[in-house]
Order: C-alpha cells, then structure tokens, then sequence
C-alpha cells in the first residue's frame, strides 16, 4: 500500500575505523580493541534512557568499558510513512576492551557476543541490537536498496572504507516486514526459506542442557536460548551459525554443519570429509532449504547454496580484483575483457574469499582444510552403536 516502504534493505560492512574516529568525540583505542553495537531503540525518550542504562551497566559488569555514544544521523525524506511510522532511534555505543582482552579480539568478540545477549533478554522485544563487533557492523532498515545510502548518510562518507560488503534487499514472505527483521544479520544474508526450521529450533532447545564451551566457561549460561524469539528463519540461522563459530569453529567450519552437502553413498567424496559430515550429523540436523546463504565474520566472505541447490548464485572476479557474487546475472555490467574467471554456486558447494589471504578458496581445499583438522572417522566410529550390534535383550520377568 506503500510504494516508498520496502520490505527491507542493509549492508554489513568491516568497522570503518578511520570514519569512526572521525565522528565519535571520544579517543578510540586500537582498531580490534573496541567494538561498535548498533541500537535501534524506542522513540520514546524516557524508555530509550532506559535501554541505554541497561547496557551501560552490562558492559560495566562485564568487565568492559563505555567508551561514547554517537546518534546515528539519518534523512526521513528517503523513506515512506509505513517505514518512518515504525523506525526506531538508532545509536552507536562505543565498547573498549579490557586490557585482558585488548590483545585477544576472538575473546573480546565472544565478551561483545555475552553482553549483547544478557541485554537483550533484559529488556525483551523492544531493544534490537542488528550488530555489536570489533570487526563488522550492519546499516540496515524498512528499506528499498536505492534508499539505503540516502537513509543512511554515514555509508556516503569516504572515510567509510571496507573490503568486503555483504548487501540485501528483502522480499518479505513468511514474516511481515520490520526494522528488525531486514538483512544482512550479524553474519549471513539469505535468499530462500528454512523448510526444517520448527524441527531445527526445538533441536537447539533439547541440547542446551549439555552445551559446555571451554572459550565460554560460565559466560554460556548466560546466553541461553541460543535463538532469540520471534525472529524469522533467517535470524534463527544467523543465531545459530554466530554461536558455533564463536566457540571456536571457523566460520566455514559452522557453515559445513548447518548446511551439509549430499554425502552418503557417494564415491566422489573423500573419506575424511564424508566422516566430518557423518560426525556432525550426529551434533546437528541440517537446515534444509531451498536456501542460498551468503556469509562473513569480517576477515572471510563466501556464500553455500543447501544441498537442493534450488537458488541461483552467480559469480565473477575481475582483473582489477573485484570479486562479486550475487543472486542474479549481470548485477555488474564488466566487459568481457575484464572478466577474468566466473562461476555459478552449486548445490552443497563452498564460494569462498579470504582477505587475510587475499584469495579466493577453491570449495575442495576449504573443506580439505576443515575435514582433516581433527580424526572426524574415528570418533564417529567409537561413538556410534548399530542396533545389530546391541546385545540380545533379557527374557522379561514373569
């Protein structure tokens, strides 16, 4: 009913440490040593102060230190009534590291991770946190793509540098459209639908009992549930992908168990890697879709397609070093002279870019990579009992 109200529009992006230390009044440690949380808050004065409060003194009691707030500047003009109607305030707190943590940014990312979630089950429904990282951050809304930067005036800075983007733009179908509920989330975008979500969701609750983490301790108590209610089934993938890697998985190594390719009975594969998959299948069902999921902790971008391989991806990289995938042909209009390879996604198949690396990663050496890291094979096999093998059962008494 509203043509200049879309379903959802975002963009998550590497922190921007030369344009935040541009605009925070405030001296920033190091780049890795804070971290940025991005609020979309109440416009209610009095319950936004509320808020405010509440996560202040959760960074306080868990060991970290407020460095500022920052009002996010946005122009009403680019968006339409419903999505003016509905939209949050939005603000920036500024979190610096302790100095047990400033040398360990996995450490500070999984503290940023604990405080986020001890403030959200405070205050409920109405506080949402798109992000809270020293690595990436989310611009995200009621939006249609083209209103994205308009809305948005910190993304038209220059000082706004990154090397990877991860953009969305939502087409709302099992969930009405909400600020919230746009994409990118924390760490994936997702083009397709999670047809085993109900089962997925009930599985997570039957097991948080016997989570244990080494990396969490006693922090993982403080977490649970794992899927923050009422999200959608992208926002409950995201949730779950977030806490496998933050354990201490790899990114790719938490994608392979979400999203497992077609493995059994297959003379294709190899023997380590059909064993990665038959030990996790035991840790976790897949999340079936059809289902293109596109994913980055900041340091590696990529993107799977589940194993049904019912969603298109398309990508290329250029001479210049651009690298470019997307759920349609021609999003970039290259010349075929610049053009140096392109491919298309594959069902159960790995796209994956290393910055670090400054590489793409073949799907082969990525799962070689995660498959051998541990003896996958004999675990299963020790772990495993066949009904065959059960000893006969007793006579029952009479």
């Amino acid at each position: 009913a509203d043509p200049n109200t879309g379903d959802g529009a975002g963009m998550l992006l590497q922190l921007p440490d030369e344009f935040l230390r541009g605009v925070v009044d405030a001296e920033l440690p190091p780049p890795g040593a804070y971290g940025v949380c991005v609020c979309f808050l109440p416009q209610d004065e009095c319950r936004r102060a509320e808020f405010e409060a509440l996560l202040e003194k959760t960074v306080v009691e868990e060991g970290q230190r407020v460095v500022a707030w920052r009002d996010i500047p946005v122009d009403k003009d680019y968006v339409g009534i419903t999505a003016n109607l509905y939209a949050p305030y939005i603000k920036h707190l500024i979190v610096a590291a302790s100095d047990e943590l400033a040398e360990d940014q996995d450490a500070f990312e999984r503290k940023l991770y604990v405080i986020r979630r001890v403030a959200e089950k405070a205050a409920g429904p109405e506080l949402v946190i798109p992000s809270f990282s020293s690595r990436t951050i989310v611009y995200k809304g009621m939006l249609t793509s083209p209103q994205l930067l308009g809305y948005y005036p910190d993304l038209q800075d220059p000082r706004t540098k990154t090397a990877l983007a991860l953009v969305h733009s939502r087409f709302s179908t099992n969930t009405f459209p909400s600020w919230e509920l746009a994409h990118p989330y924390r760490m994936i975008a997702h083009n397709g639908e999670i047809n085993t979500l109900r089962g997925n969701i009930n599985w997570m609750r039957a097991r948080e009992s016997q989570l244990a983490s080494e990396l969490f301790g006693d922090d993982l108590q403080k977490i649970l549930p794992v899927v923050r209610p009422g999200g959608s089934d992208s926002a409950t993938f995201d949730n779950v992908l977030e806490l496998l890697m933050l354990a201490g998985r790899s990114l790719p190594h938490a994608v392979m168990m979400m999203i497992p390719e077609a493995y059994e009975g297959r003379d294709d594969l190899p023997e380590d890697l059909k064993a990665f998959y038959a030990f996790h299948s035991c840790l976790m069902e897949p999340w079936d879709g059809p289902a293109a999921v596109a994913f980055t902790d900041g340091r590696v971008i990529g993107a799977t397609l589940d194993r049904n391989g019912l969603r298109p991806g398309r990508w290329l990289e250029t001479t210049d070093g651009w690298v470019v995938l997307a759920s349609e042909t021609g999003v970039m209009d290259v010349p075929a002279s610049q053009v140096k390879r392109k491919g298309r996604l594959q069902p159960g198949k790995l796209f994956l870019v290393d910055l670090e690396r400054g590489a793409i990663i073949d799907d082969a050496e990525v799962k070689r990579e995660v498959a051998s890291r541990q003896p996958y094979g004999e675990w299963f096999e020790k772990g495993i009992v066949h009904l065959d093998d059960l000893p006969p059962a007793p006579e029952p008494p009479k």
